[in-house]
């Protein structure tokens, strides 16, 4: 009986979060975020889910559309960004109390 190892998993592409932290200046050389603008443009990106979450359901609403499918998809997006939104909130603040507890 021959076992054969796990195959592929060097194939995993890299998240995509990481990966566009490195944004092309326009030659070879990239240039990386600092953590504030990587911040504010993963906070612009959750608001504008829920901006998008918001129309599609006063479009349900109002008649506009018949597809709880779309409805129920964009409502998942935007409370699944929000609440990692938040927990990356929670672990910013955890470590700046845990600095300003440090003695020096």
């Amino acid at each position: 009986m021959t076992t054969s190892g796990i195959s592929g998993i060097s194939n995993l592409n890299p998240v995509s979060a990481a990966a566009s932290a490195i944004e092309d200046t326009g030659g070879n050389e990239k240039e990386a975020k600092s953590f504030a603008e990587f911040l504010n443009d993963a906070i612009n990106r959750t608001n504008d889910l829920l901006l998008q979450s918001q129309q599609i359901n006063d479009d349900f609403a109002a008649g506009k559309t018949d597809n709880i499918h779309d409805v129920m998809i964009a409502s998942e997006k935007a409370d699944i960004a929000l609440q990692f939104t938040m927990q990356i909130r929670n672990k910013i603040l955890d470590a700046y109390t845990e600095i300003m507890r440090m003695q020096i």
